[in-house]
């Protein structure tokens, strides 16, 4: 009788480091771009280096935070279009930093895919690394995984973490939130985030490359609008005027996500009639039949930033945002 021996390999097993080696290779001129004086390492190394700035802070502190794209790397892969989930992490993240009252510093991203597209890896990173620059942070770091088994071959994920820094006298959180305290809301650009499982049980493939009149915008583009930075107008209001707190709304909504930085004690009196509801949400309700309840905490519905103020601030401030063009509403109060 005779036996034969199989040789096995790696890349016979689904993953390829040769083609590994060649994304970092492609993907490190895009990443080098984010790189601040600070970074003293990245991108080789086992660990990224970044020396602590020296620099405006008292007594400074870290905040930190880690998320991930969600269900919408699926609508991503749907499209063929990778070059804004990236994007849309680092957003996310920046935002639920800078609410804190943080400066952005660096990221570390975890990209894992069933079998790695050269061409549409780079693209991940492209985005990663435009909203690495657009926010002021360097990208020094991640981890790229390819898992033959655990993801089909055009499925991927991506989720990271992100680090800034505070002075730690003025950090914002709910201490200041007393009742009678003014919500702010400022618009969203679309799901951001958030939402998207329950979108995928509504619609089916060929519906995303609909095009829907009241969207004036086939259905996936639409759904892969990039999730918004609010760094800018966050970082200008608290120079200008006390905001007692800010909310990032994501999963859990608008008064799931607020409730989170007011005192025990007060609760939420919202007005939702207070904004025009973006179509896109409109549309999702009215084909999924999904309930008012479920929209209000699955969704953002057009609010994707809310900022606490003080009863007597709340007409300079809205006069001041209109004077750098940004749409906000009173959306309610804290009671």
């Amino acid at each position: 009788m005779l036996f034969y021996t199989v040789i096995k390999s790696y890349k016979s097993s689904g993953v390829d480091i040769l083609k590994a080696n060649s994304f970092v290779n492609k993907i490190k001129p895009y990443v080098k771009k984010t790189f601040t004086k600070n970074v003293l390492s990245g991108l080789g190394n086992f660990g990224a280096l970044y020396e602590i700035p020296k620099k405006g802070f008292t007594n400074p502190v870290f905040i930190s935070s880690v998320d991930g794209v969600g269900t919408k790397v699926k609508i991503a892969a749907v499209m063929k279009k990778f070059d804004t989930v990236g994007e849309d992490l680092i957003n996310h993240c920046v935002n639920d930093i800078a609410v804190c009252g943080a400066t952005p510093l660096f990221f570390l991203d975890y990209f894992a895919t069933g079998k790695l597209n050269l061409k549409n890896s780079v693209d991940i990173v492209k985005g990663l690394v435009k909203g690495c620059r657009l926010n002021g942070l360097s990208l020094i770091g991640g981890e790229t995984a390819e898992m033959p088994g655990v993801y089909a071959a055009g499925d991927f994920d991506l989720a990271g973490a992100i680090v800034g820094i505070a002075d730690k006298s003025k950090l914002v959180d709910f201490r200041n939130v007393r009742k009678t305290d003014v919500l702010i809301g400022f618009k969203s650009n679309g799901l951001h985030t958030n939402g998207y499982s329950l979108v995928r049980n509504i619609f089916s493939l060929k519906d995303y490359n609909t095009y829907y009149n009241e969207l004036k915008n086939t259905l996936g583009k639409e759904l892969l609008k990039t999730h918004r930075s609010y760094l800018k107008i966050i970082q200008y209001s608290l120079k200008r005027y006390n905001i007692k707190s800010f909310a990032h709304i994501t999963g859990g909504g608008i008064a799931g996500n607020t409730v989170r930085v007011i005192p025990d004690g007060l609760t939420l009196q919202i007005n939702w009639d207070a904004w025009k509801r973006p179509d896109i949400f409109k549309l999702i309700q009215n084909m999924g039949n999904v309930s008012e309840e479920d929209m209000r905490r699955t969704f953002n519905l057009g609010i994707g930033l809310i900022a606490i103020v003080s009863n007597k601030d709340v007409k300079g401030y809205l006069n001041y945002l209109s004077k750098i063009k940004e749409k906000a509403f009173i959306i309610g109060k804290v009671k």
